[in-house]
């Protein structure tokens, strides 16, 4: 429930502190003073839209600002989920800049608005005409159902349903699509894959095929350039290795006569063996080196080949194109087995309908059934508020399942006397919503662990007898809720457990709106005034003093 509320420089409200009590509150005033403002305010706790015009001073920034006792409504897993410090005293607060820029905390962390609205909405309800029109959205006309039949379990368990299922269909239908799109490609795909196959990667070495076609191209010009070497190293009369030879064998003439001149024997003779090696390995490259144009245009057409597929897949190397042939060889084997992941997917899909519809049926039945008790109850209280001819009815229409069952609700409203039962917003005046509404609250709540209830002029187009019961059930929803109404009549005045009065203050150079809670006397007189004016007859006094008299 609302501890405190601080309201600083907010359209007329200069600065302002409301310390409601936990049963009760009623807040009366004048015409224009400035009560809705408030609610105004407490729309900002509850993530409404900021607006820098909405300043008292230009120059400041305005700061709403409510202390909540949480501790009796298990809120920790909230505070645990948005990573926040957790208060049984809890602190909201929201900020507006004179730039417009606007800020949101929770126990001076700062949120997002978002999370500001989710946790607001666990603290408190806000009646106004806006919530009016709620009132004739299907939506919020099921959700009344379900909370009238407290049928929260049912409804989590079907909404998990309808999310694993959502869920499962969202994954059967993306491998539709993707199976589509892959289908399309396959031809084209496999082509490639056949292409690179038959390339024969795997046993190319691209480096030693350029060499192999490079020496046969110019296989001539080499087997004679071979010869010409051979000729200079063993064959003319002046050959290396002869030379060599003779060189050799005048040094093992001079080692023997002197062994300082070893070293130098023994480099000239590794230096024939190295030039007979030489020698030999020409010998044999000489052989081996022959004219075939069939084998440079094989080897021709394989660098060719291996050009091609690199440019045509724009890879740089051959270790490239195996991985990319490995990679369309594994998607096209996926492929095949598609169809039966499909069929997978499918049947996990259409398991989780099942499931879905089971239990929307049993919560859909479920509804039918409390749906007949609301009837019956709401009609009960909207006769005892004064639509003596009123008559409700809750038409639940089965629909394709969605994340709130498979029921459509519309709220079905007549006030009159032998007129069917109609949708609301074609039939249903502003007064009238406003009742059925105070009849919906006062049905669930005793059914919610909602702390505060508020209500903006739920009394309107009522007076007498209507509002004595009207202010009765409210006393009865403020045993387990903190409620408060801002009101005109004085019935309502005289029953709240705590008085507050909202006013204009006209002694500065700018009104301001300031509230203050009445004592006892201060009460008599403002209920006076509501009953005979502002300036209250001594009957209105004695009708003031009675009517709350009455009430206690």
């Amino acid at each position: 429930m609302i501890k405190s509320l601080s309201i600083i420089n907010f359209a007329l409200i200069k600065e302002l502190e409301l310390v409601p009590a936990p049963g009760l509150n009623v807040i009366t005033g004048e015409t224009g003073a400035g009560k809705s403002i408030m609610l105004g305010a407490l729309g900002l706790l509850m993530g409404h839209r900021a607006d820098s015009k909405a300043l008292w001073d230009i120059n400041i920034k305005c700061q709403i600002e409510g202390h909540f006792e949480i501790s009796p409504y298990h809120l920790q897993s909230f505070f645990e989920v948005h990573e926040l410090d957790y208060e049984a005293e809890t602190i909201i607060r929201r900020e507006i800049s004179p730039n417009g820029k606007s800020r949101a905390f929770i126990n001076d962390t700062p949120v997002t608005l978002e999370i500001l609205k989710n946790f607001a909405l666990k603290l408190m309800d806000i009646h106004s005409q806006h919530e009016s029109l709620n009132l004739e959205n299907h939506q919020y006309q099921l959700n009344v159902l379900d909370q009238f039949s407290l049928n929260t379990p049912q409804v989590q368990a079907y909404k998990e349903a309808f999310e694993i299922y959502h869920q499962r269909k969202k994954a059967y239908e993306k491998l539709v699509v993707w199976h589509n799109s892959s289908k399309k490609d396959q031809d084209y795909e496999s082509h490639n894959l056949r292409e690179l196959e038959e390339a024969k990667l795997d046993d190319i070495d691209l480096e030693r095929l350029e060499q192999n076609l490079t020496t046969l191209q110019h296989a001539e010009e080499i087997k004679l350039k071979l010869s010409q070497a051979i000729q200079v190293l063993d064959k003319e009369d002046f050959a290396l290795i002869k030379q060599l030879e003779l060189l050799d064998s005048e040094m093992i003439s001079i080692n023997n006569l002197s062994g300082k001149f070893n070293g130098i024997k023994e480099r000239v003779s590794s230096s024939l063996i190295e030039l007979k090696d030489i020698f030999e390995a020409l010998l044999e490259e000489q052989e081996q080196i022959e004219l075939d144009p069939q084998k440079i245009e094989e080897l021709s057409e394989q660098r060719s080949l291996i050009y091609r597929l690199q440019q045509k897949y724009e890879l740089q190397t051959i270790k490239e194109l195996i991985d990319y042939r490995e990679q369309l060889s594994e998607k096209l084997n996926h492929l095949n087995d598609l169809d039966e992941e499909l069929n997978v997917s499918k049947e996990q899909m259409n398991l989780a309908l099942d499931q879905v519809m089971i239990l929307g049926t049993a919560l859909s039945k479920h509804r039918h059934r409390s749906a007949l008790n609301f009837e019956t109850k709401i009609t009960n209280v909207i006769h005892n508020i004064g639509i003596e001819n009123g008559k409700v009815k809750v038409d639940l229409e089965v629909i394709e399942p969605n994340i709130n069952g498979i029921n459509k609700c519309s709220i079905l409203f007549s006030a009159n006397k032998g007129i069917p039962p109609k949708p609301l917003k074609n039939i249903a005046s502003g007064g009238e919503l406003s009742r059925l509404i105070f009849a919906v609250k006062y049905l669930i709540a005793d059914k919610i662990a909602l702390p505060t209830l508020i209500f903006d002029e739920i009394d309107t187009g009522i007076s007498g007898k209507i509002a004595d019961k009207m202010i009765k059930m409210m006393k009865v929803m403020a045993k387990n809720h903190q409620v408060i109404s801002i009101s005109h009549l004085p019935q309502f005045a005289a029953g709240g457990e705590a008085h507050f009065f909202v006013y204009k203050d006209h002694s500065a150079d700018k009104s301001v709106t300031k509230i203050k809670e009445l004592s006892a006397e201060g009460r008599i007189e403002a209920i006076a005034q509501m009953i005979s004016g502002s300036n209250p007859t001594k009957s209105a006094f004695e009708s003031a003093r009675e009517l709350l008299s009455l009430s206690r």
